[in-house]
């Protein structure tokens, strides 16, 4: 099995499924999967993947992984005991091929039980592809360029003594293996700068601290489930904090671009949030434009994070680091060019919340390709409200 434990899966998975399961228990959802890489035929594997995600459905969490989870301090109990009770239902995945060379896998169902679809999926799809075309591949070339990333940081004493990555590679590992040697790596050779990792199994296992808060899916989700449109960021925020109290204060930016977040940013989000995740657009543009926001709300930037997450290499995050180290407080979630950086191209591979309660929503990314949407007239509505 490619994956053996539910655990094996990000972090901000299970703080929005508390969400869910807290305020919004009855919602129901779609979600669609998508390859953006160009030239790739997933049809031959198509039953090996479909055998994978039933394996996937046979999984429960074990007491030792419900410990774990109830000893992250904002893990409550009734979810513990709402996830003693979890499993997959594989009655809410639809898996079908095109004459394209396309498949099409649709989950469907409540969006509390549907929520810990998406990384596994994506995790199953990417190693299947791999080991059946490129099963003879050597990891020298892999360990080779894991190596000189670590280098660049030794080698550079500021870097080594502030420079702080997540690793964030999950959905678009080579495979579960090489991912547990790049974490075993890091934790070895630059501990301190290593802040910890979205995967829940390998934070377990490595004693690492799981890192993550809110995802796309909740923002898109509150379109359908908020009062109004023009106020479902808002909205979102504000459940969110009803939930966590000022814990996980990481907000994400780009569900309708940086102008709208800025406006719905108020002086209150701004001291009641820690910081901000990019996920699109210009990442230089976006941390200039989010600390100036701050001076304007009489709030000292020097206090607050700016996470950058957005397909980073090392040497970008390193760019970034230059340019904004001294400002604000930096973190770098790095994700494909850790767990899938071996010498062979990675795919680019998504699974995106299209409906929630029936109604079309949708991202509108600073980087028009990342829109994932089955609906043009929602998304021409969406823009409009949005002034986009």
């Amino acid at each position: 099995m490619i994956i053996n434990s539910l655990l094996d899966t990000d972090l901000y998975k299970f703080t929005m499924m508390q969400v869910v399961l807290h305020h919004f228990p009855a919602a129901h959802v779609e979600y669609n999967f998508k390859c953006r890489t160009k030239n790739i035929n997933l049809v031959p594997y198509i039953n090996e993947i479909k055998e994978e995600i039933h394996n996937l459905c046979k999984l429960k969490f074990t007491e030792e992984e419900l410990f774990y989870l109830s000893k992250l301090r904002f893990i409550k109990s009734d979810f513990i005991d709402f996830l003693r009770l979890f499993y997959l239902p594989e009655r809410c995945v639809t898996i079908k091929s095109n004459l394209s060379g396309e498949i099409n896998i649709i989950v469907k169902g409540p969006w509390l039980h549907t929520i810990l679809f998406e990384i596994p999926i994506l995790a199953i799809v990417n190693e299947v592809y791999f080991r059946n075309n490129f099963y003879n591949i050597n990891l020298s070339e892999g360990r080779k360029r894991l190596q000189s990333k670590i280098q660049l940081i030794k080698n550079n004493k500021i870097l080594h003594n502030n420079f702080k990555i997540a690793e964030y590679g999950t959905r678009r590992r080579f495979s579960k293996l090489w991912h547990e040697e790049v974490i075993e790596t890091l934790q070895t050779s630059i501990p301190n700068n290593l802040l910890g990792t979205s995967n829940l199994l390998l934070s377990k296992k490595y004693n690492l601290i799981p890192v993550g808060t809110m995802g796309h899916e909740y923002l898109q989700a509150c379109q359908a489930l908020g009062p109004r449109l023009r106020d479902s960021q808002v909205f979102a925020f504000e459940m969110w904090a009803k939930e966590y109290r000022g814990d996980l204060g990481i907000a994400l930016s780009d569900v309708y671009g940086m102008n709208a977040f800025l406006k719905d940013f108020d002086m209150y989000f701004c001291k009641l949030f820690d910081g901000a995740r990019h996920d699109s657009g210009d990442p230089f543009k976006w941390g200039d434009m989010l600390i100036e926001h701050y001076q304007k709300n009489k709030v000292d930037n020097k206090t607050k994070t700016l996470v950058f997450s957005d397909g980073l290499t090392f040497s970008k995050a390193i760019e970034l680091f230059i340019y904004f180290y001294g400002r604000c407080k930096l973190s770098f979630g790095i994700g494909t060019n850790l767990t899938n950086d071996i010498g062979v191209t990675p795919l680019q591979i998504v699974m995106k919340m299209t409906k929630c309660n029936g109604q079309p929503v949708a991202k509108l990314s600073d980087n028009p390709e990342k829109i994932m949407c089955d609906d043009n007239a929602y998304l021409e509505y969406l823009r409009k409200v949005f002034n986009m």
